[in-house]
C-alpha cells in the first residue's frame, strides 16, 4: 500500500478515474469481483477501504456496538437492513400530490406516513386508497421515476419540514 500522505491524492483521483478501472481497483482492493452497482457507490466504497487500509478499520469493539445497534432498529430482519436509509425522506417531510384536482397531503412520521389523520405503513397504500387502483406509492409521489416511456403527466412535490 501506499505511503499514508499520498492518501487525499488517491480519494480526489477516483472522481475522475474512469469507471472500469474503479472496478479493476475494486478487484485488487477487495479480493472479489466489483459489484453491479453504480459509479458513486463504487467511489464511495473504494474511498472508504484506501482509508480503511491506510489507518486501519474500525476497532472490534465499535464493530459490535454498531450491529447491536442495527439489530435493534431492524429487529435483526434481514429485508430492512438492506434497505438505504438515504432514500427514506426525513421525518416531517410533506408529500404533496395533486390527483384529478385534489390536493392529497402525506407526512412522513417516524413509524411510516400519514394521511389524512390515518397512519400508513407504505405510500402504496395511501396511493391505493387515493386512487383506487395499484400504485408503487414511491412513483405516484415523485420520489422514484417511472419509465421514460411512459407518457403519463404527474405533479407531485416534496417539501422539507421547517427547523
Amino acid at each position: 500500500m501506499t505511503k499514508v500522505h499520498n492518501i487525499p491524492a488517491r480519494l480526489a483521483a477516483l472522481k475522475t478515474t474512469p469507471t472500469a478501472e474503479l472496478k479493476s481497483k475494486w478487484s485488487e482492493l477487495f479480493d472479489s469481483d466489483p459489484p453491479p452497482f453504480n459509479r458513486r457507490y463504487l467511489e464511495t466504497r473504494l474511498a472508504y477501504r484506501i482509508q480503511e487500509l491506510a489507518y486501519g478499520g474500525l476497532k472490534p469493539d465499535t464493530v459490535r456496538r454498531l450491529e447491536r445497534i442495527g439489530e435493534e432498529l431492524d429487529g435483526g430482519d434481514r429485508r430492512k437492513s438492506r434497505l438505504r436509509a438515504d432514500l427514506t425522506p426525513i421525518v416531517g417531510t410533506r408529500l404533496i400530490r395533486d390527483w384529478q384536482g385534489t390536493e392529497h397531503v402525506v407526512t412522513v412520521t417516524s413509524d411510516g406516513f400519514d394521511w389524512q389523520g390515518r397512519p400508513y405503513k407504505s405510500l402504496s397504500a395511501i396511493a391505493r386508497a387515493i386512487t383506487g387502483t395499484r400504485w408503487n406509492g414511491w412513483v405516484f409521489f415523485g420520489l422514484k421515476s417511472r419509465r421514460a416511456n411512459s407518457g403519463s403527466r404527474m405533479t407531485a412535490r416534496a417539501q422539507r419540514p421547517t427547523t
